[in-house]
């Protein structure tokens, strides 16, 4: 469709899409820099799940390293998205959300900022009054699928590694969860730090783990070492009086 025949929620979600393929894959070096960040965690021939998406870099990159990926994404369009970029890979791409129980739930959506999609009503409520939030609206609300952790390992396998980028929603995912996994990662938010502390418990009572913290889309490790959970928990203190930002906790199960 052309510019002039799209409606304002098209043009809308028209803009979210070419941002979030522009941050994703208009530049190269990144996808080089996710590839050499990731071969710790995925070797060929194993298994990964990418819980939220989006446009499938995740997915992309982990099948460049040689594995199987099992893709949710929620959204219809970006599934939609996801089937077309990971064509030929070895990608199973699920419109559906995962929780701590099967069922259907309510995704709000933001059609400009579809990054920001959610089915936490206490993240919107938490973030906004951030400065970063003040452009973001959830401007659509659909009902999705949910299924769980226990039920993907069940039909799939189990993986070797699992990102969790839900937007406020992790702790529900890790409780559809009943065993320790190998490897994971899941999102922080300053304003939001009550739900990677809530991950943390949830992940202490499957297993003894470890982690690092890798601050925004940096792909880099803020320490050589893998933390236990109680130096973890410090430094998200520390990252939540200095107001900083964002990023991701990986947690490596220890033997």
């Amino acid at each position: 469709m052309g510019r002039a025949g799209m409606t304002g929620g098209g043009l809308r979600d028209a803009l979210g899409m070419a941002r979030s393929l522009a941050i994703y894959y208009g530049r190269p070096w990144r996808m080089r820099r996710l590839r050499r960040f990731y071969a710790e965690f995925v070797q060929p021939g194993e298994l990964c799940f990418d819980i939220g998406a989006n446009v499938g870099d995740r997915s992309y990159c982990w099948t460049q390293l040689g594995a199987r990926v099992v893709a949710l994404e929620p959204q219809p369009r970006f599934a939609a998205m996801c089937r077309r970029v990971l064509r030929g890979r070895p990608v199973t791409v699920l419109e559906a959300a995962v929780g701590a129980a099967p069922g259907v739930l309510e995704l709000m959506i933001s059609r400009r900022h579809p990054t920001l999609s959610t089915m936490s009503s206490s993240f919107r409520a938490a973030v906004q009054d951030a400065a970063s939030f003040q452009a973001v609206t959830w401007d659509e609300a659909i009902s999705v699928e949910v299924l769980t952790l226990d039920q993907l390992i069940a039909r799939h396998g189990e993986p070797a590694f699992v990102k969790i980028d839900v937007e406020g929603f992790e702790a529900e995912v890790l409780q559809g969860l009943s065993r320790p996994l190998r490897a994971l990662s899941f999102e922080y938010l300053v304003a939001t730090m009550p739900v990677a502390r809530a991950c943390v418990a949830r992940l202490a009572a499957l297993g003894r783990y470890r982690y690092r913290l890798s601050p925004g889309e940096s792909q880099r490790f803020e320490t050589a070492e893998w933390l236990p959970a109680e130096a973890l928990l410090a430094r998200l203190d520390q990252l939540a009086e200095a107001e900083a930002g964002s990023g991701d906790i990986y947690a490596r199960l220890m033997a």
